[in-house]
Order: structure tokens, then C-alpha cells, then sequence
């Protein structure tokens, strides 16, 4: 997964001076374990094409264990050459996404996808007419379909909402017409939008966009930071109709199918598609809220390491330690990873070391090249990861980061078979964030640098903060707009901004001022056009944080269960299985012990800044 959900605290603020064929080998990724070539890609591409049309032989005979079973072996063949496609085609225009062969390799691979998605669209229709007596006689009768028992019993738990054979077909139709809001929004910042200019620090004048605008609100110079703040959100007040069209579009949509599908709302179908109950959204909300008092504390120090009189949304993301600047070399970065994460056993480290030595890992920025980070597993290769190093703290915080997706897809693949590879993403921020959380433990153990220490404890706050109490709110706030929208509000532009701005300001404490102009940010986040995501990346560092905690306490077993965990890929429930690694994610303590640990780092930052 992507590590640019945060917005602003985690934009892309890479140099990307260098051509790609100006980088060197050893720090570009290897695609040859998937394609050995373009011409082997296109060859592969051709064969695939026709095989979608051959889903329509199963077509009205999905009702007898060999014709089910022979569907499901099919599928699965089908759908690993199409993964295989897929991550090629978009490592290969990641790599440079001016380049024109790539663009259109990545549009031929989405029109594959729409068209798979169509050919398969009678599947669950006709899966669905199955009774639970019919499943277990198939599954006596052939008992190469055992293996599927879980999706089985999956089916029979969604089974009341799945439409007829017409009605999916038609929504597999609509598809690409129901993603038109979150297209226009995307388009609308990231190509059309624009702003005013603002001075820089050295008084140059430059033009503000949404992607340079981390670089100005992280400012040393506070002039810099209201002025980037300002016209930021001039620019999204001036559209802010037609964003609240978009986002308003893509709310009634949603909750328009949850009807269809016999849900009570949007988020009751977005969280049973993970079989993830209303309950431990309400959980998330509820602890966090009982614990807002956090951001008092919080910006109260933040406004006296500052110096400040008062502070405001544009002074909050400005680095407590403004001055410290240390760099890595990328060596440097790989050892500290490796022994930071020395902690999760030898064979876990064997395979990072895999991970750098067998070129899993494209490495250094260029022109083109697509910013952030990110991981992408692949069923019958090893995963591969992008990055854009160029040297920072965060820069080696993101290493170990996406490993932990590597490495948990790499023990998921090697653990189940293609069926159940793929974990879910309400698990998928968990393994990432555990090793973040390790690689700051450990950094903080081993200098007695004091502006070291004080730096690494600003980031951690600052990922608590992000992940645990924005994300929360942004979860808040989608919950509420759609439920007034499923009770008849009208979302206009006025309605969602003042609701934003309400929530905004409960979440922020009464130690921060909230400048009205935050009431427009809802339109800047892509998130919302998620269907109820954001509250994952809350509850997954809740669950990373219990996690790191145990195994850097030396709990019993804590290891064990961990590397069990990693293991599960979509063999059982998600929430299931981070029981497995001893997280019940519905109870109140996992919560809590996250916003604990926050509390801790902002009471350790304040005594270490002190002395």
C-alpha cells in the first residue's frame, strides 16, 4: 500500500532531477521473475485476452461440484496471469510515467480488468442460490473443493445481498461511470486547480499547487506557512461547490447500492465486505473521542517548544526540531533496518536481506517517476517495493515500512495457496506499522544524541496524531455524511463545510486556534472517496502499536503469534486473525493502548526538551 494517505504530513516532496537510465542498476528493482521482457509481457497479454470470454462455459452451471470446481480452478489460473499483467504494467510506468510505451501498456491492463470483472459478474448471482446443505454435499462429492471452504462459508454470510444475475451485471456496467466523482475531484487537484502565489523564504515568488504545498506548510518561517495555508484553501473555497457535487454524488451512490444490497447503510456494506462489524468502527470513535483531552496536552507543547503565543492550524505541521537534518546513506539506512528489525528472528531478517540483495526494491527518484512509496505482492514472484530515497530520517522509516507489506505478503504467499493469498485490507497497515514502530524503539535505545532523540519523538507523534486522531476524524466525518444524506439532507457545499469545520474543531482541542479556512479541507481528501477506508489506517496502527509493544516487552509468545499472523494471508476472517496475534481489535484496550502510547511520547518529548 501507498504511504501518501497522509496528505500533507507525508506529501511527496522528492527531488526528481535524474532520467531513469541515468540510475543505476543496483538501485532499480528486477521485473524479470515477472516478465523477462516487454515482448514476454505482450505475448503473455494476448493469451490472457481470450480467456476472459471463456468464463461464459461455466455460465448457468454453476450448480454441481464439478462444474463449481473446475470454475474455481480456472479462476484462479485466469486471475494469476492477470496479477502477473497487472503489477508488471504498473511497476514498468511507475518507473516513468511519461513514458508513452508504459501508458499505454497501463491502459490496456485497466480495459482487461473492467473486462474481467464484467465476464465474471453471473458467478455470485449463481453462487448465491446455493444452501448451506448444497455446499456440504459438494464438498463430500469432491474433495478438491475442501480448499474453498472458507470462501463458501464467506458466500453464505453475504449471500442476502447479492443481486440477481441482471442487476450485477448491470452494476459491473456502471462501474466505471459510479468512480466519475472521485475522477472529477482527482482531476480537479491534481491537473485543473490553481492557486495564487506565494512568496518563499527567500522572498522568491512561486506558484502554490497541492503537491509543493507540504514543502511551504512545513516552513521554517511562519510568514511562508499562513501564506501557503491561506491560499491553499482560497483556491478549494472558489470550487467548492463543485467538489460538494462530486463528493455528494459519490455518498448517494453508495448508499443507493447498500440499499440495493439490502444494507441498512454505505458503511454497514463497505465494513461487512471485510466482515468487519459497526461495532469496532464505534469503538474507534467512542475511545477516541473519551480521550481528545490528548490534543490539549498535545498543542500546549507544541505551542511552548515553538514559542508561540498562540498557534494555528498552519503552525502544526512545522518540525519541533527544525534544525536537525541528519542524512543517511542508503548502506547506512539498510543496516539500521536490519538491526532495528533483528528483534522479529532470523529467518525474518534472512528475508529482508533477500529483499536488498535480490533486487526487490526500486530505489532512488527520477524524472517521472511516481512519488511516495508503495508495495505490491505477487502471488509467484516476490514482492516488490518503490521508493523515492533520498536519505532523510522518514526516508528510512519508509524502508522499513513498506518491507513489513513486503514481508507479510511474502509469508502469505508462501504459507496458502492463490485462493487465500491476499489478506485483507483492513489488515494490510498492520505488519508496516509494527516495524516503524520497532525501528524507533530501537533508534531511540541506541543514541544519546538528545536532538536525535527529541527528532525521532516528533515523528512518532506525529504518526500517532495522523493515524490515530485524524484518521478518526475523517472517519467521523464520512459516517455522519452519510447518514444524513441516507435521511434525506441535501449535501451542499454550506452543509458539509460547517459539519467538517465542527468536527475539525472538536478533534483539535481547546489550545489550537481553528482557522475557518479548514472548513473546505474535506474537499483536498481523495480518502473520502473510499468507501469507509480511513478508519483502517486508525485501527491498524492501534493493532501495530499493541503488537510492537509485546514483542518489544518480550511478551510470551508475542513473537510467535506475530509471525502466525503474517502467515494467515485471507485464510479466515481479519479480524480473526489479529486475535491470532493477540489483538481483539472490537475491545476498548487496543484503542486505548495506542492513545496511551502517545500520551507517552508527548511526556517524553517534554521532559528530554526540558532538560
Amino acid at each position: 500500500m501507498t504511504r501518501t494517505f497522509f496528505e500533507i504530513e507525508n506529501g511527496d516532496n522528492m527531488l526528481k532531477e535524474k532520467l531513469r537510465s541515468e540510475i543505476p542498476d543496483d538501485m532499480k528493482w528486477d521485473l524479470s521473475e515477472l516478465f523477462k521482457s516487454d515482448d514476454e509481457f505482450n505475448k503473455c497479454f494476448e493469451e490472457v485476452l481470450p480467456l476472459t470470454q471463456e468464463f461464459e462455459k461455466y455460465k448457468g452451471k454453476l450448480n454441481n461440484s464439478k462444474d463449481i470446481y473446475d470454475y474455481f480452478k480456472f479462476n484462479d489460473e485466469v486471475s494469476l496471469k492477470v496479477e502477473k499483467i497487472y503489477v508488471y504494467a504498473f511497476c514498468k510506468f511507475d518507473e516513468d510515467a511519461t513514458n508513452t510505451v508504459y501508458q499505454e501498456m497501463k491502459g490496456k491492463v485497466e480495459n482487461l480488468l473492467s473486462k474481467f470483472s464484467l465476464a465474471t459478474s453471473y458467478v455470485m448471482p449463481e453462487l448465491e442460490k446455493l444452501s448451506e446443505e448444497d455446499i456440504n454435499k459438494f464438498m463430500e462429492e469432491n474433495e478438491n473443493l475442501r480448499k474453498y471452504e472458507y470462501d463458501f462459508k464467506c458466500l453464505l454470510r453475504q449471500k442476502k445481498h447479492i443481486l440477481s444475475l441482471e442487476e450485477e451485471k448491470i452494476l459491473a456496467t456502471l462501474n466505471m461511470s459510479l468512480d466519475l466523482p472521485e475522477n472529477i475531484s482527482d482531476y480537479l487537484r491534481d491537473a485543473d486547480m490553481k492557486f495564487d502565489t506565494i512568496k518563499d523564504e527567500e522572498g522568491n515568488t512561486v506558484e502554490l499547487n497541492n503537491t509543493n504545498y507540504s514543502k511551504y506548510i512545513t516552513s521554517k518561517d511562519r510568514r511562508v506557512r499562513k501564506e501557503a495555508f491561506d491560499k491553499l484553501y482560497k483556491g478549494y473555497d472558489n470550487l467548492q461547490n463543485t467538489f460538494a457535487c462530486a463528493y455528494s454524488s459519490k455518498v448517494s451512490s453508495s448508499n443507493k447500492i447498500a440499499h440495493l444490497r439490502k444494507y441498512k447503510g454505505a458503511r454497514e456494506a463497505a465494513l461487512d465486505s471485510s466482515f468487519v462489524s459497526n461495532k469496532i468502527y464505534d469503538n474507534l470513535i467512542s475511545t477516541v473521542n473519551k480521550n481528545l483531552n490528548i490534543m490539549d496536552d498535545y498543542y500546549s507543547m507544541k505551542k511552548k517548544v515553538m514559542g508561540l503565543d498562540e498557534i494555528h492550524i498552519y503552525d502544526i505541521y512545522s518540525k519541533l526540531i527544525p534544525n536537525y537534518d541528519k542524512k543517511y546513506s542508503y548502506d547506512e539506512a539498510k543496516k539500521l533496518v536490519l538491526d532495528a528489525l533483528s528483534i522479529l528472528g532470523d529467518n525474518y531478517v534472512n528475508n529482508l536481506k533477500r529483499a536488498f540483495d535480490e533486487k526487490w526494491i526500486d530505489v532512488m527518484p527520477n524524472k517521472g517517476k511516481t512519488g511516495g512509496a508503495y508495495e505490491r505482492g505477487c502471488f509467484n514472484t516476490h514482492p516488490y517495493v518503490l521508493l523515492n530515497f533520498i536519505g532523510d530520517y522518514h526516508d528510512v522509516s519508509t524502508i522499513a515500512h513498506e518491507l513489513g507489506h513486503a514481508m507479510h505478503s511474502y509469508y502469505s504467499d508462501r504459507h496458502n495457496d492463490y485462493a487465500h493469498h491476499q489478506y485483507e485490507i483492513f489488515v494490510a497497515e498492520v505488519a508496516s506499522q509494527v516495524n516503524e514502530i520497532i525501528l524507533a524503539d530501537y533508534l531511540l535505545k541506541h543514541t544519546d544524541i538528545k536532538e536525535e532523540k527529541l527528532y525521532i519523538l516528533d515523528n512518532l507523534m506525529e504518526l500517532f496524531k495522523g493515524s490515530i486522531i485524524r484518521q478518526t476524524m475523517f472517519a467521523e466525518f464520512e459516517d455522519l455524511m452519510h447518514k444524513k444524506e441516507d435521511s434525506g439532507e441535501v449535501l451542499t457545499s454550506e452543509f458539509i463545510s460547517s459539519n467538517y469545520y465542527d468536527i475539525y474543531k472538536k478533534y483539535s482541542g481547546k489550545n489550537m486556534i481553528t482557522d475557518e479556512a479548514i472548513r473546505y479541507e474535506w474537499a483536498r481528501i481523495p480518502h473520502f472517496y473510499y468507501n469507509f477506508y480511513v478508519y483502517q489506517y486508525s485501527t491498524g496502527l492501534a493493532s501495530a502499536a499493541f503488537i510492537a509493544s509485546n514483542i518489544i516487552n518480550k511478551k510470551s509468545n508475542a513473537l510467535e503469534d506475530y509471525l502466525k499472523f503474517l502467515s494467515l494471508g485471507g485464510s479466515m476472517d481479519a479480524t480473526e486473525e489479529l486475535k491470532v496475534a493477540g489483538v481483539d481489535i472490537s475491545s476498548p484496550e487496543v484503542i486505548q493502548n495506542a492513545l496511551d502510547m502517545f500520551k507517552g511520547y508527548i511526556n517524553e518529548f517534554e521532559k528530554l526538551y526540558e532538560k
